[in-house]
């Protein structure tokens, strides 16, 4: 925001233009014109329908003073399914009422039954604490609902194993406590009669594998007290919603999809930031490749986190209340800072209307957010996705949305964040230097044309399954009944805990041998967190996850919290422990790594001739090795240090093509270019594999060779960050044509020379970027789609 052209306002003015003259204005701020489209999602009419006839009449009375005169249709189609003892999931849009349709059954069977119990299972600490003032503010007599997560105070928590009738908590917390502590609560478990699983299509890839294995440990659990509870899911609009949830739950599951829901219009703009000149210090450049071989600056668009500040001080100015939806924590810390100060700069003291929220702030942070955005006391909050699933953000005007976020069920979920009170709303998806953003705004079909995704979840995954399987041992012996429940490779993964010596076999099953339970993350992130301590005064800071920390927390990288800027002085990765100082360094730090593939197996593999296709199992091995500083004014690379960080290997799953040297000489990609054209072409179809999957560039990785040795052959790899495979391989190997056109185009249709962030430049590769070939990358795909089948 140029602060000399800020509007100026009051501290108390919330009242803020209509989304289309606040688009026109936030259009206008700048030289050029840099909406590319502009999408009408129009309003819609709901369509109510009577109270179901088992609803009781306090029940009823309870929701009308909330004001729900009478359900939606889909609420009541959903609720009555679950009532009548079907597993159910309701897949409809953002804001579309879906917590009544699980509430409506749960709340009535308490009622009438008081002995009955609810599990509640959401994905975020946030949105159980969203539903428990929603629960709560119903007054319902006997029902006594009530939090149990890690933040729960352990004096609470005898009371509510006794005396809740309607639990919340999350997935983490099922695992690590309540299954474990079944003897505990057995109590609640026998009277068990609805589980409800809401935000259900984010439990994906490993953490969903993870989730699914969770939940048929609760179903054995309560089948051993002699319950069946009832599960009913809630989920964003989604591809096949009743498979996911079958696969998800191992239950036969009924989709309510139908939303019948009013909602307010939305304007919806694609934005892509302008160019900046090579030698601008408005934003940081690419640096020059480390050969020397291209001296001069690359041209760059300008940072989309830059202009997602901007864009927020200037909604924020204008008393539009607005929430930034930013993918990283280290993001959201810096549209927050340069929001506030951009403010402060135009109406001293208005920066103060602006913070940021992250997974990683103490819960008493969390809250004091929460409620000051609910209350009108901030007007901006910069967030990562812990604020896109189901909180009730009521008297939102914007959302900006810095950087696609992966899904077409997460753009819309976070777009939905604004207008839920049925007002019409603004939604800004503001494009990173990135191919699969750039192709994005340039291709708006492929947004709003496109049916969302399926969720892509493997139960099956060995790496996944045993450990599960470890757990549930640990609960109870397993016995030959529990194998189906278990599903497709649990015979085989407990013989080999049996040869591991982890299970002991016995004429009444497999027991547990050890005394100490098996530690099992369950969202997959590389082990237990890091917490963060400021070295001075012992204060925690925050925590990173355990995947993350030799990127984020390694000596000398800078640390953000709230705005305020660290310098880490140790990591001690035994005691899962970094210690930072305060400091404001004229300096960001980037981390480096090296990487090495072998192919393990091969699944399955296409021969196209002088093109190959494979899918199969790889083992990687990954360090970091060292960081680089750079100039926050200029990008200018200050220095490279060295690093001593332990190495990790990684078994997991990869698609990967190969080619024949003739026929990339026959292309035109001459021998000395056959490694850029490579490793811009593996940069491309990394950026582009979740238009195709439920994923993003950060669940996958890759790697290109000129001559690997397993293959001995040109090829590419891509491969799923976790152990054992997630199922974004599988879906890009079975849609390779779609999923390489798509790569092709982004590469052809960009409009810079030699290669940009916007094509082909990656911003986690640890080679520098170098060496990179856009024009033979293009050759490379032609190659490619001109010889595998369609």
């Amino acid at each position: 925001m140029e602060s000399s052209a800020a509007p100026t306002v009051s501290a108390g003015q919330d009242a803020g233009p209509a989304p289309v003259d606040l688009l026109r204005r936030l259009r206008a701020r700048g030289a050029g014109d840099p909406v590319t489209h502009v999408e009408r999602v129009p309003a819609r009419v709901g369509v109510p329908a009577p109270w179901p006839a088992w609803a009781p009449p306090e029940l009823r009375a309870a929701f009308a003073r909330r004001g729900v005169v009478a359900p939606w249709q889909h609420q009541a189609e959903a609720a009555t399914l679950a009532y009548e003892g079907g597993h159910v999931i309701v897949a409809t849009g953002t804001a579309s009422g879906k917590s009544l349709a699980y509430q409506l059954p749960a709340l009535a069977t308490l009622l009438a039954d008081p002995r009955a119990t609810v599990l509640y299972l959401a994905p975020t600490k946030a949105l159980a604490a969203d539903q428990l003032r929603a629960v709560a503010d119903l007054t319902l007599e006997g029902v006594r609902p009530a939090c149990y997560d890690g933040d729960t105070p352990r004096a609470e928590r005898e009371w509510i194993r006794r005396h809740s009738r309607f639990v919340l908590t999350n997935p983490d917390m099922l695992h690590h406590g309540i299954l474990p502590g079944h003897a505990q609560w057995s109590g609640f478990l026998r009277r068990l009669a609805y589980v409800v699983i809401d935000e259900c299509h984010t439990y994906r890839g490993v953490f969903g594998s993870h989730v699914a294995h969770v939940l048929r440990r609760l179903r054995r659990q309560c089948a051993r007290f002699g319950a069946t509870p009832v599960f009913v899911l809630a989920s964003a609009t989604s591809g096949d919603p009743a498979t996911a949830a079958g696969r998800l739950t191992g239950l036969p599951v009924t989709a309510v999809t139908e939303d019948a829901s009013p909602r307010g219009g939305v304007t919806f703009a694609l934005w892509e930031p302008p160019l900046l000149p090579p030698d601008s210090s408005a934003s940081p450049p690419v640096p020059p490749q480390a050969t020397g071989e291209h001296d001069e600056l690359r041209q760059v668009r300008r940072s989309a986190l830059r202009e997602t500040a901007d864009l927020l001080a200037d909604t924020v100015a204008e008393g539009v209340r607005t929430l930034a939806f930013v993918r990283s924590r280290k993001g959201a810390e810096v549209v927050a800072a340069n929001a506030r100060r951009a403010l402060d700069d135009a109406v001293p003291g208005l920066g103060d209307r602006v913070a940021a929220y992250r997974g990683g702030y103490l819960r008493e942070e969390r809250r004091e957010l929460e409620r000051a955005l609910l209350h009108g006391d901030l007007l901006g909050l910069a967030s990562t996705n812990a604020l896109e699933l189901g909180v009730d953000l009521v008297g939102l005007d914007a959302v900006l949305i810095c950087g696609y976020p992966g899904t077409r069920a997460s753009l819309w979920q976070q777009a939905g964040r604004a207008g839920r009170s049925g007002q019409e709303a603004l939604a800004v998806l503001v494009a990173r230097d990135d191919p699969l953003d750039t192709y994005l705004v340039h291709h708006p079909e492929a947004i709003f044309g496109a049916p969302v995704e399926a969720t892509v979840l493997d139960p099956a995954n060995p790496y996944v399954l045993a450990p599960q399987l470890a757990c549930a041992a640990v609960e109870a012996p397993l016995t030959p009944a529990d194998l189906a429940l278990f599903g497709d490779g649990a015979k085989e993964a407990i013989d080999q805990l049996v040869e591991a010596g982890a299970l002991r076999q016995r004429p009444t099953g497999w027991y547990w041998r050890h005394r100490e339970r098996p530690e099992v993350d369950l969202r997959g992130e590389g082990g237990a967190p890091v917490v963060v301590v400021e070295s001075s005064t012992g204060r925690l800071l925050g925590t990173v996850d355990g995947g993350s920390s030799h990127f984020l927390l390694h000596p000398g990288a800078v640390y953000l919290h709230q705005g305020v800027s660290y310098v880490v002085d140790d990591l001690d990765l035994a005691d899962g422990c970094a210690l930072v100082h305060v400091e404001e360094p004229d300096w960001s730090t980037h981390a480096r790594d090296v990487t090495d593939l072998s192919v393990v197996s091969v699944r399955s593999y296409v021969d196209a001739g002088p093109v190959g296709m494979f899918l199969g199992e790889v083992d990687v091995t990954s360090q970091v090795v060292s960081y680089q500083r750079r100039r926050i004014a200029t990008g200018e690379v200050i220095d490279t240090r060295p690093l001593d960080l332990p190495t990790r290997e990684l078994r997991t799953v990869a698609v990967w093509f190969t080619l024949s040297p003739r026929s990339l000489a026959s292309a035109g990609v001459q021998q000395a270019d056959v490694p850029g054209a490579l490793h811009a072409a593996e940069h491309a179809a990394i950026g582009l594999l979740p238009l195709m999957a439920t994923c993003d560039r950060w669940d996958i990785g890759g790697l290109s060779t000129a001559l690997h040795p397993d293959t001995e052959a040109p090829t590419v790899f891509v491969y799923d960050g976790h152990p054992g495979g997630a199922g974004f391989a599988e879906r890009a190997y079975g849609t390779a044509s779609a999923w390489l056109r798509a790569t092709r185009d982004a590469i052809a249709e960009c409009g810079c020379e030699t290669g940009c962030p916007s094509c082909v430049q990656s911003p986690k590769c640890g080679n520098g970027n170098n060496p990179l070939s856009k024009p033979d990358a293009i050759r490379v795909l032609d190659v490619v789609l001109g010889n595998l089948p369609a």
